[in-house]
């Protein structure tokens, strides 16, 4: 199993069980998620509650709780949205303390498409929701979480540059 954590921060982010999709010249990786209930399990044991004195509800207080995979499995945290203002700040500091981990090439790379990537992402900003690693770090990367037209479910986006691939 492969995991990738977050190359700035070290928080684990995403894993190859969640299929990625490259789009903006290979700088964001689209992953869907998926709306999943836990808890609150109905297990039938072939009784009859009746015929037991059970009632409809035996004091069991179980609540089925919805959860997006991919936010509950990582444990990545929900921040405030950021207006345009906010994102450029951020981006920009994204840029310099990402670009400092990245090897010549890669660097290079990461420069000549990255502004395409946050033009992409400043058009989708007032549907974004954005997701940090669990360590919460300031300077960590962002995840990014939407809703395409008609989706049930979130599709996730994250810099593929600010993700480092570790073997399980």
């Amino acid at each position: 199993m492969l995991l990738y954590q977050d190359l700035i921060t070290g928080d684990e982010l995403l894993s190859d069980s969640f299929p990625y999709k490259e789009i903006e010249n290979g700088i964001l990786w689209e992953v869907d998620g998926k709306w999943v209930v836990q808890g609150a399990i109905d297990v039938d044991i072939g009784a009859n509650p009746s015929a037991e004195g059970g009632g409809e509800d035996e004091g069991v207080d179980d609540q089925a709780v919805k959860v997006v995979d991919i936010v509950d499995t990582f444990r990545l945290q929900e921040q405030p949205a950021f207006d345009k203002k906010q994102f450029v700040t951020f981006m920009k500091r994204y840029i310099k303390n990402l670009s400092a981990k990245l090897d010549a090439e890669k660097q290079d790379e990461f420069k000549k498409n990255i502004e395409g990537a946050t033009k992409f992402l400043l058009g989708k900003l007032k549907d974004l929701q954005f997701f940090v690693g669990e360590s919460m770090h300031d300077d960590g990367s962002l995840v990014f979480a939407y809703y395409k037209d008609g989706a049930a479910d979130p599709t996730f986006l994250y810099f593929a540059h600010g993700l480092k691939e570790v073997k399980c």
